[in-house]
């Protein structure tokens, strides 16, 4: 994936075919990129983007968004990338085509404290990382956990009420 100019639907980034992974610190996210290298991952497979790429990137598609767009998922990704961007979150955008590939993705990015894991598809995007059983989630809203809060956010308003 080329990050200057990456793949859109109506204005809106939707790397169909890929998984978006983000991680809390720099760390986290280089420590799994060895990993993925070391599953056989390449370097063209793996696309790293720091908080300010990320942000920057947001900004520029949400700026360009078609109407059209809102119907779909992928506006409400684009804005939780950013706001996760602004809190300092690093990304990895990992070329996962099938299935197996997607939730072997998803299971070495954990082991690295990976917040969320999306995988695009065609038509659905998968949220690959479970927050716990005590979470229901409801399609297409903010409580299927597509929004921006992060674990910890969660957990300190689950606290206040």
């Amino acid at each position: 994936m080329d990050k200057n100019h990456p793949p859109k639907t109506l204005g809106v980034f939707n790397p169909v075919g890929h998984v978006i992974v983000s991680f809390p610190t720099a760390d986290d996210a280089s420590a799994a990129v060895d990993a993925l290298r070391h599953a056989g991952y390449s370097e063209a497979d793996v696309e790293r983007y720091s908080p300010q790429q990320m942000k920057a990137q947001a900004e520029r598609h949400i700026a360009e968004a078609s109407p059209i767009a809102a119907i779909g998922q992928e506006l409400n990704l684009v804005k939780a990338h950013g706001v996760l961007a602004e809190q300092g979150y690093n990304f990895l955008i990992v070329h996962a085509p099938k299935d197996e590939q997607a939730r072997e993705v998803a299971e070495i990015s954990q082991r690295f404290h990976a917040e969320r894991a999306q995988r695009y598809g065609r038509f659905i995007i998968e949220e690959l990382i479970e927050e716990g059983p005590e979470t229901q989630q409801v399609f297409e809203s903010p409580d299927r956990g597509l929004d921006a809060q992060t674990r910890s956010g969660r957990e300190e308003e689950r606290a206040r009420r």
